[in-house]
């Protein structure tokens, strides 16, 4: 296990539309607002066409090679993630959700795609005093988090 003890800083609130790009959207307004390091939550829709990593194909390799899931009509969405940055210094979104529509449900990252339908509500809670980064691991070709990289 590793760790890191960092403090709360600022508090956003942040309404997104519909057709933005759930990470995108997220990782530009850490960007523009110099958050560096962050918890998210969000609430709201995802449309048609959002696409997410629902694990790894089978067998597993190393590579991983991640196994991708795209909905097919708009679903409510809940979703809990971090904003660490990058090697680059780039704020990165890992942020795992469910999506539900009549009684069927799907959970997964973010990353391949999440389209916002209709209003999606985000919490961002600032992380600050901690030098914690997404760094490439060459086994499963992710940025997995290191905390406390500095």
């Amino acid at each position: 296990m590793r760790s890191a003890e960092c403090s709360e800083g600022r508090i956003f609130i942040i309404r997104l539309e519909g057709g933005e790009i759930l990470h995108e959207a997220i990782e530009s307004f850490a960007s523009d607002n110099n958050i560096k390091s962050a918890t998210v939550t969000a609430v709201g829709g995802a449309d048609r066409g959002s696409r997410l990593t629902v694990g790894p194909r089978m067998p597993l390799s190393s590579p991983v090679v991640p196994l991708m899931h795209e909905l097919e009509a708009p679903h409510e969405l809940t979703g809990t993630g971090t904003i660490f940055p990058n090697a680059s210094g780039r704020p990165v979104l890992h942020m795992h959700c469910s999506c539900g529509r009549e009684g069927n449900a799907v959970t997964g990252c973010v990353r391949a795609g999440v389209k916002v339908w209709l209003v999606m509500e985000i919490i961002m809670t600032e992380l600050l005093g901690c030098g914690s980064k997404r760094l490439m691991d060459n086994s499963s070709g992710f940025e997995l988090l290191v905390p406390d990289a500095d």
